[in-house]
């Protein structure tokens, strides 16, 4: 879900780069050193997951991971997300420097909105399953809103592009929530720490 660059306009520029500023503190200071390496980890299979993209456009679709990056790292997804997006400009020219706060906001404000979402429910196998999913599901759900919210409120000419970026992303919210609902579940049975689910709720 990568932007280009001279598409929006300087306040939806200017406002990216505000949240993802302050979204990107936050997360640094929940950030201690035992969850360095997921950070970390995370940060690798974001970069990668999206590089494979399908260009749309002045945007691109492409697997994301946000929602599981979002229940696992919580604020942390903002500095996660925020360095994958830089490496990807700087090397292979996906979205660019100037639309980085914007691209970081569209990805990293739903992984925070499903660690809100999920958190509460992991602990409880029967829930478990149903917020791993809808997290996945969600996630690209709220990517693709907030892509088009941006493209629509830069140029009123973009609407219908905005449109078919929701559109085209409906395959993917149901790839990622299938890869999250696997992915949570499996980290639930084997480390169960990591969501914060006490050993006998596995």
């Amino acid at each position: 879900m990568h932007i280009s660059e001279g598409i929006l306009s300087a306040p939806v520029l200017l406002s990216g780069a505000l949240i993802t500023a302050g979204g990107t503190v936050i997360g640094l200071k929940k950030v201690d050193y035992e969850h360095i390496m997921p950070t970390a980890l995370l940060a690798s299979a974001f970069f990668v997951a999206s590089l494979v993209h399908v260009p749309l456009g002045p945007a691109s679709v492409h697997l994301v991971l946000n929602g599981l990056l979002g229940i696992i790292l919580g604020w942390a997804a903002f500095p996660a997300i925020l360095i994958a997006l830089f490496l990807q400009a700087v090397f292979f020219q996906f979205g660019g420097l100037i639309v980085l706060g914007v691209n970081t906001v569209t990805m990293a404000v739903p992984a925070v909105c499903c660690y809100y979402f999920a958190r509460p429910l992991l602990g409880n196998p029967k829930t478990r399953i149903l917020a791993a999913f809808m997290s996945g599901v969600l996630s690209i759900f709220l990517s693709a809103l907030l892509m088009a919210a941006a493209l629509g409120l830069s140029d009123s000419g973009f609407l219908a592009t905005a449109r078919i970026i929701i559109y085209a992303n409906i395959p993917i919210m149901i790839i990622e929530g299938f890869i999250t609902l696997f992915t949570i579940t499996f980290l639930a049975r084997v480390q169960p720490e990591i969501l914060h689910i006490p050993t006998g709720d596995k």
